[in-house]
């Protein structure tokens, strides 16, 4: 080696490569699209852009997400501070919404249904690029969620798992069991 020449500098360890699931985890705020798409949203209000536009605003200054293990929550407000935390066992099913500006953005809705009986949607994710992964990643909890479940007594046990036409034989045949012991102890009990 030349007397004076610098070393190449040490490699560093690779970090662990981040997995979609990270990337789900890492999302806070809504894309700064989404401000765009109300901005225009308020462009169509006419005299009431101001006003519009200042709500929306505020809406898109306090708008957060957070996405665990457990469930997801979303939080906005400024003068009104309104939350939203819903567990993933709990949400019943996920519908993705966008209207041409919003496609145009690149941008999308996230519609999340629970059992509440309500028509409308619990909870609308808005503003976020990585709209399958977070759908994925919610999918993904949903069924965790509901295989996790302990079954309560007298419940029937989940399938098991291989082939679905399989494991639906194998339920509807305990099912008819079930049923035929609760014929005979009720025509029992006559």
């Amino acid at each position: 080696m030349m007397a004076g020449a610098a070393s190449p500098p040490p490699v560093a360890a690779s970090p662990r490569p981040e997995t979609a699931d990270d990337r789900v985890r890492a999302i806070r705020r809504p894309h700064r699209k989404l401000l765009r798409y109300y901005f225009l949203f308020s462009l169509i209000t006419g005299p009431a852009f101001p006003v519009v536009f200042t709500i929306l605003f505020l809406r898109y200054r306090t708008l957060s997400y957070r996405f665990d293990d457990e469930g997801v929550t979303m939080s906005w407000g400024a003068v009104f501070k309104r939350e939203i935390s819903l567990t993933y066992s709990r949400i019943q099913d996920i519908h993705v919404q966008s209207n041409a500006v919003e496609r145009w953005l690149g941008l999308s809705r996230l519609l999340v249904q629970t059992a509440s009986g309500s028509a409308k949607a619990e909870m609308k994710i808005e503003g976020l690029l990585e709209l399958s992964a977070v759908r994925n990643f919610m999918y993904s909890r949903m069924r965790g969620a509901r295989t996790a479940v302990p079954a309560a007594a007298g419940a029937l046990p989940a399938p098991p798992a291989g082939d679905d036409a399989a494991a639906l034989a194998s339920t509807l045949r305990e099912i008819a069991r079930e049923v035929a012991a609760i014929r005979s102890a009720l025509e029992r009990g006559r």
